[in-house]
């Protein structure tokens, strides 16, 4: 399938696969599943190949995963937090509410740096940034030094390791299921802290 991808957007318009460079990071901020970062790294392989240009393709990126980054941190902006702490909106558990808020006070600005390094996650981070009000030009400078560091390493692993691209997406998932047990083990120390702190509190 990957091969196929890779076929298909080297015999395609240089705009076209520009387009797709700029909306597939995008995207992959709603749809976590979606293939955004084997793609960046299809794109690196592009860059080898002469296809397309190194500078745009890091821009292009990095701008699509900000803005839709943005557009879920200004969504926690907008998000009425006395529904929230009321209970009112039953997707947000109360305490989870609280937990993130307390998480982003003391390392808020390490999650937003790292962010995109963070896969499965990175949606709710850039909600929470915002449900937690983190001032608006620090988190747009960390988020945009995220992304831009995120997809130069892809678009870096695409250049030197391009013809193996389904050996990248394997080891990828490899990383994004380490990522998540360490941030499972993570949460649930937190969790527990929290609840074992609030009960003796």
């Amino acid at each position: 399938m990957l091969e196929t991808l890779f076929q298909y957007l080297q015999s395609s318009d240089a705009y076209l696969i520009y387009f797709a460079l700029l909306m597939f990071p995008f995207i992959e901020n709603f749809f976590p599943p979606s293939p955004s970062d084997v793609v960046v790294v299809i794109g690196g392989a592009l860059i080898a190949r002469g296809v397309v240009s190194f500078f745009p393709v890091l821009l292009l990126t990095a701008i699509g995963s900000e803005i839709g980054f943005l557009v879920l941190y200004y969504l926690g902006i907008q998000t009425d937090k006395k529904l929230l702490h009321a209970g009112k909106l039953k997707f947000i558990n109360k305490d989870a509410l609280e937990l993130a808020e307390n998480w982003f006070r003391k390392y808020g600005y390490a999650i937003i740096l790292f962010n995109r390094f963070i896969s499965g996650v990175r949606s709710v981070i850039a909600y929470f940034a915002g449900v937690s009000n983190l001032p608006v030009k620090r988190t747009v400078i960390l988020s945009s030094i995220s992304s831009l560091m995120w997809h130069l390493l892809l678009l870096l692993l695409g250049i030197f390791f391009g013809s193996h691209v389904e050996l990248i997406d394997h080891y990828m998932h490899i990383y994004g299921t380490l990522i998540a047990i360490v941030m499972g083990i993570i949460i649930t120390v937190v969790v527990v802290r929290y609840f074992v702190t609030k009960k003796a509190s």
